[in-house]
């Protein structure tokens, strides 16, 4: 999925800021590196693969016992993160050595090979072990079965270099390489075993030809002679997919499409065959997603990582290309575009020309397996196609990712005189990169109706292109419900939105005998400084096309503070206007109102909305006035953190110290003052344990507040007629990892 670009122009994308809470935005994980992007939103399957050809392709680690020597925070949820298949979630230790991550397989096993997705270049292990035992709780029993002290990160597929069994496994740390603790996406472990087969080679078959026919700009894509592609991106977990076909049929849709392809895949093109659908059957390539998922392989050096894809590409067509769910192969997805957080200049263009050359390797080696299927390659910027045009000319047709250019893409095909037709493999509402900022200064979400005008306006454009656009699979049939969900998904936590009726209605689908509420409108009465715990009001204006009684719920998202996806419930009271109690964190957060008509069908709208510090009666004395610190981050990410952001009155700025303890913050008061009231408004990087003092020289300090149970937010505290020039917050201890932060210290001579 693209992550941030402006009419099919390439753009930098952001990175984090390690002073708050950081997130990692991932997805799936094929071969050495399978991986999505998110936009907050997941891409299908965890999916799974053999490490070598004498492995079992079956991740035996997957959903297993899970224990950790420590986890980093409550906000990760420990060990079991690691091995529950789901690409972004992670395991996080503290930040020392040694620390461990042991998983039980259930029974014994001669492990050939384990996969770690670490945390890209930020928490990874530089030196450690991979270890089997019988008896895991006697450390004088593990064996090891692999060691390094030279681990880079990224996507690690190891060997073993000794044999040994084991019904315990565990990745032992004893050098980190950042100063973070170590970080695993998932830990995969194949062994060979009786219980590791290969996926079955049996399936439905049949004809199933597809081909790309006709002449320059009178293009078919046709299966066995029949017109398609009417599709949508695949979301719901493999499991699923039985039960959720036949909705898929009743919309109309003839076409899913995935990113990766593997063992896994069976289920699924069964599934898909069973209800007359065929899949788009994807090949993630690093680095995908927009981004730069998933590492940046070197694709005019690194032989191996090019002959290890190739060699799963082949595995898997090999496989599959006598199954009648297959439509096409679709290799790699935005690395174009991806490669622009890779490599820059000259280096950035040889790499861009690789990257396109070793998609038309590949495509040379699908059509020597599989001479029935087309294959294409997906990129989000049109510009990606001049890359392929010089370099990729056994590639049947062109795909791209397009939100709201999508009615942009016919006249740069024109403009950029390509000889090949083209799939819309991504589409529908405009995107976050594609939106204006509003009040607070985060993305306009699009309302309901406009994401449900949004698919509709996407496929005229499609349409209109007539004999060179041959379809779309567009975005998301998908079942999450969280930020990325509520953006982008036609069915959230399964319950059908207005962009659901459209697609299906344009696919020429059954009627639909119900529809979902419609919000038309939704105010906030204080957007933007709203008291934290503080009340608002929400008013809205609610229909149900079939009079239907409407039920009301409303949830929290975090994105905009620490890159939460989650949504929490929010409290509230009333049936309509509703008075809406706020969040006591900080910050920017997203206020989501739900419609629901008790037939399935939901109406979801949502409005930023800014936390702000409880306001404190009296004159804050330390407004403006010069700040220091013991230490300070200079840049990050284009911000700086000077000391002077703390005492400035702008929420948005704050001071950020070292990652260590023993740190302070001052203010010079300009002379002798005396304050009663005090105000620190941390950031997500707070301290537990501090103290404030005062002076009149600088040398002799005189405490006036100490705690040692700091939880972060707002503490407001009385002072009794404290007096002094200068007055300091030290810290002893942080209350995370990170170092001290605040956007506000204020200093109050309160009434």
């Amino acid at each position: 999925m693209q992550q941030s670009q402006n009419s099919y122009t390439p753009s930098r994308k952001a990175g984090r800021h390690r002073v708050g809470l950081n997130t990692r935005a991932l997805a799936l994980l094929t071969g050495l590196t399978l991986l999505l992007s998110s936009c907050g939103t997941l891409k299908p399957d965890e999916q799974q693969l053999g490490v070598a050809a004498t492995c079992g392709t079956t991740n035996l680690a997957l959903k297993k016992p899970a224990t950790a020597s420590s986890t980093e925070n409550a906000g990760y949820l420990g060990a079991a993160q690691a091995v529950d298949g789901n690409m972004t979630t992670r395991w996080a230790s503290l930040p020392s050595d040694p620390q461990w991550l042991q998983v039980d397989l259930g029974s014994t096993q001669t492990v050939c090979g384990v996969t770690l997705v670490w945390e890209r270049d930020a928490a990874y292990g530089k030196a450690f072990k991979i270890q089997v035992s019988n008896t895991p709780t006697d450390d004088t029993k593990w064996i090891t079965i692999y060691e390094t002290t030279t681990g880079t990160g990224g996507t690690q597929t190891i060997t073993p270099t000794t044999t040994a069994s084991g019904r315990h496994i565990r990745m032992y740390g004893t050098g980190r390489g950042t100063g973070y603790g170590y970080s695993l996406f998932e830990f995969k472990v194949f062994a060979e075993s009786a219980t590791t087969t290969p996926p079955p080679t049996t399936g439905p078959t049949g004809p199933g030809i597809t081909r790309v026919t006709g002449t320059q700009g009178n293009w078919q894509l046709s299966v066995d002679g029949a017109p398609y592609v009417k599709g949508l991106t695949w979301g719901p977990p493999v499991s699923e997919a039985a039960s959720r076909m036949p909705d898929l049929k009743l919309m109309g849709v003839n076409t899913i499409r995935t990113w990766g392809t593997d063992a896994s895949s069976q289920a699924l093109f069964d599934a898909a065959a069973a209800n007359g659908i065929k899949v788009m059957a994807g090949f993630w390539l690093s680095p995908g997603g927009g981004p730069g998922s998933g590492g940046c392989p070197n694709y005019v050096t690194d032989s191996n990582y090019k002959s290890t894809m190739l060699s799963e590409i082949q595995k898997w067509v090999g496989q599959y290309k006598t199954h009648k769910g297959v439509l096409m192969w679709n290799v790699g997805n935005e690395s174009i575009l991806g490669m622009q957080n890779c490599f820059s200049g000259t280096e950035l263009e040889n790499q861009r020309n690789a990257y396109a050359k070793f998609v038309n390797e590949a495509a040379r080696a699908i059509h020597a397996i599989d001479p029935n299927h087309p294959v294409t390659n997906t990129d989000a910027w049109t510009g990606a196609w001049s890359y392929l045009k010089a370099n990729a000319p056994d590639l049947d047709l062109y795909s791209v990712n397009a939100y709201n250019a999508v009615c942009d893409v016919k006249q740069n095909w024109i403009n950029g005189g390509y000889t090949k037709p083209y799939l819309i493999t991504e589409g529908g509402p405009a995107g976050e990169w594609e939106v204006p900022d509003d009040a607070n200064g985060v993305p306009t979400e699009p309302t309901d109706v406009q994401k449900r005008d949004g698919y509709t306006r996407a496929w005229g454009c499609i349409t209109g292109h007539t004999g060179v656009a041959l379809g779309a699979t567009l975005f998301h049939y998908g079942t999450e419900g969280d930020f990325g969900g509520v953006w982008f998904n036609l069915i959230p936590n399964g319950e059908k939105r207005l962009s659901y009726y459209a697609v299906r209605k344009m696919y020429g689908g059954a009627p639909a005998a119900n529809t979902p509420p419609v919000i038309s409108s939704m105010a906030l009465s204080n957007a933007t400084n709203v008291p934290a715990g503080g009340t608002f009001t929400v008013s809205a204006s609610v229909s149900d096309p079939d009079g239907d009684p409407i039920s009301y719920t409303m949830g929290y998202n975090s994105k905009y503070i620490n890159n939460a996806g989650g949504i929490i419930s929010a409290t509230f009271t009333g049936s309509g206007p509703w008075t809406v109690t706020a969040p006591q964190q900080l910050g920017v957060w997203k206020v989501y109102l739900y419609a629901r008509d008790g037939k399935g069908n939901i109406g979801i709208e949502t409005r930023s909305l800014r936390v702000a510090a409880p306001p404190v009666q009296g004159t804050n004395i330390a407004l403006n006035k010069p700040t220091t610190a013991s230490s300070f981050q200079p840049e990050y990410n284009g911000r700086t953190f000077f000391p002077g952001y703390a005492t400035d009155g702008n929420a948005a700025t704050n001071w950020g110290s070292d990652w260590s303890d023993a740190q302070w913050l001052e203010v010079d008061l300009g002379s002798v003052m005396t304050f009663n009231h005090v105000q620190l408004v941390w950031e997500t990087a707070y301290g537990k344990a501090y103290k404030v003092e005062v002076s009149d020289d600088r040398n002799l300090w005189r405490k006036v507040y100490e705690t040692a149970t700091g939880d972060g937010n707002t503490d407001d505290f009385g002072v009794s007629n404290a007096s002094g020039r200068y007055v300091r917050m030290t810290g002893i201890q942080r209350g995370t990892e990170f170092g001290y932060a605040l956007y506000e210290f204020g200093v109050y001579r309160t009434p």
